[in-house]
């Protein structure tokens, strides 16, 4: 039986606040366009993100953006689950330029996108975390992220205004059976269809 960890990664989310005040003049979505993550990146506590496995979740989480199911929370909790309850976003779009990877992301009408509503326009500086679950292998001083790892989520998040991409320790560890309150069928088809599309 494998085991995961969850894998989180933080960076400073930084959006065009042109697009907010437009919304606000006309009453449509919140939306926002920044960078989401890095790949091939070190990270403060030395982990790395293959391209290659970045750019695969990045094609598998479009699924997600189609369904209308790309959400995110407020706040990175410990766990898997994305709960509905805390959501405060969803991701419109997103997709890979290079090592980095792009995203629009909308503002929800919940208690939770409220307050991060609020401290946009308030004009806090944010953070943006990817969530997922996999393991890492030592490479030196590095830890790489393996290829079992797939991306859940991303989450904002209040943390320091430090340049560049900078991680938190790996959270709990779940087992891989579990993945399957996570992803459902057809996501597990739908990344294996993506697979066999890759191969070369």
């Amino acid at each position: 039986m494998s085991t995961a960890k969850i894998l989180n990664e933080f960076m400073n989310f930084k959006y065009d606040r042109s697009l907010i005040e437009e919304a606000k003049k006309v009453g449509g979505p919140f939306l926002m366009k920044g960078i989401l993550q890095k790949a091939e990146t070190l990270n403060q506590n030395g982990r790395v993100y293959p391209k290659v496995i970045l750019e695969r979740e990045i094609r598998n989480y479009q699924k997600f953006i189609k369904e209308n199911r790309a959400l995110g929370e407020l706040d990175h909790p410990d766990s898997s689950v994305v709960e509905l309850k805390n959501a405060s976003h969803i991701i419109r779009e997103a997709h890979m330029e290079g090592n980095i990877v792009r995203g629009t992301v909308e503002i929800l009408n919940t208690p939770s996108g409220k307050i991060l509503q609020s401290l946009v326009e308030s004009g806090v500086t944010l953070g943006i975390s990817s969530r997922g679950v996999g393991s890492t292998k030592i490479d030196g001083d590095l830890q790489i992220v393996q290829d079992d790892f797939q991306l859940i989520c991303w989450d904002f998040v209040s943390e320091p205004s430090t340049p560049g991409a900078f991680m938190m320790r790996e959270g709990k560890e779940i087992n891989t059976r579990s993945l399957n309150k996570i992803f459902n069928k057809t996501d597990r088809i739908n990344r294996i269809f993506n697979d066999i599309m890759e191969w070369k």
